[in-house]
């Protein structure tokens, strides 16, 4: 959606994630760059200039489920819901609630090379694979939420400079079942079979922010598994999105899909849903955070009606 608008392009999107949703609102929303940046610089000031002892006074408002004190250490969680608690104060809340969630994504207490998918807190000093060192585990989060407010504000600034008028349109539901809009042009990263519980891979961002939770209702999770069983279960719902979209797809248009294939499902997909492959692509992902035990690759197909 983000390069559609770039292109000068109408978009719309749609995922079960409401994280994803909203990262995708943030990304193609227009702002004003002056009052987002007062916005964005009076919030980290307020947070992070507070002296311990105030937070500690008011640590009673802020009080944390299970799992946030679990994964964060004490000071960087009084941070991240100080923050948390000022956002209602602002116009851009959506801005904040992402550079919050990125902040607290690096500041959990995991390692820096295991940021993707953590099992459990690292609590201690740790041989640092990324950084070839020990490292400590994160203990304040002052130092992400003033990174990634930077950041934000300049990935959303250069934005603004390149983007052509066009609609953008985000919907959070179901892809089988959505009513989408006409379209020449359908690209879709669908789930990976057996690889990725997208909603847990994103855990921290809910337990912050309070959005619902969809995770029964995603396709092909990896607590599922990737058993003949499972193989076929995928199949069947992801053939019910693919029914569903089509039927907005215009005389000669196309349909891109990037996924992880490991299991060969979707030429025999392309051929339950009457689709030619025009053209098949094949690629190494590399992970620049993490660590990957061996080589990942994605295929790109593009399917034309036949």
């Amino acid at each position: 959606m983000v390069e559609a608008l770039a292109l000068g392009v109408d978009s719309f999107g749609c995922d079960i994630s409401e994280f994803n949703c909203l990262l995708s609102r943030v990304k193609t929303a227009e702002y004003d760059l002056k009052l987002l940046e007062r916005e964005i610089e009076d919030i980290l000031a307020r947070t992070v200039t507070r002296p311990q002892l105030r937070l500690m006074e008011e640590q009673t408002p802020y009080l944390a489920n299970s799992y946030l004190q679990e994964w964060y250490a004490t000071e960087a969680l009084q941070e991240l819901l100080s923050y948390r608690s000022l956002i209602a104060e602002y116009q851009y809340q959506d801005v904040l609630k992402i550079i919050l969630s990125r902040s607290a994504r690096s500041a959990r207490l995991t390692a820096h090379f295991d940021l993707d998918f953590p099992k459990t807190p690292t609590k201690e000093p740790y041989y640092c694979y990324k950084h070839k060192r020990v490292c400590q585990p994160a203990r304040s989060a002052k130092q992400f939420l003033t990174r990634y407010s930077h950041d934000t504000l300049k990935r959303i600034t250069e934005f603004a400079d390149i983007r052509r008028p066009a609609t953008a349109k985000v919907v959070c539901g179901d892809s089988r079942s959505v009513e989408f809009p006409a379209c020449d042009l359908i690209i879709t990263s669908p789930p990976y079979l057996g690889l990725i519980d997208y909603h847990e891979q994103h855990r921290y961002a809910y337990e912050l922010l309070g959005l619902p939770w969809h995770a029964d209702k995603e396709i092909g999770s990896a607590s599922n598994g990737n058993s003949a069983r499972a193989q076929r279960s995928y199949l069947e719902q992801i053939k019910e999105v693919f029914d569903n979209v089509q039927q907005y797809l215009s005389e000669g248009g196309r349909i891109v899909v990037i996924v992880h294939d490991k299991h060969q499902l979707y030429p025999r997909l392309a051929d339950g849903l009457g689709m030619q492959v025009e053209v098949e692509l094949h690629r190494q992902v590399n992970r620049r955070t993490g660590r990957r035990a061996n080589d990942f690759f994605e295929s790109v197909f593009i399917w034309r009606p036949q």
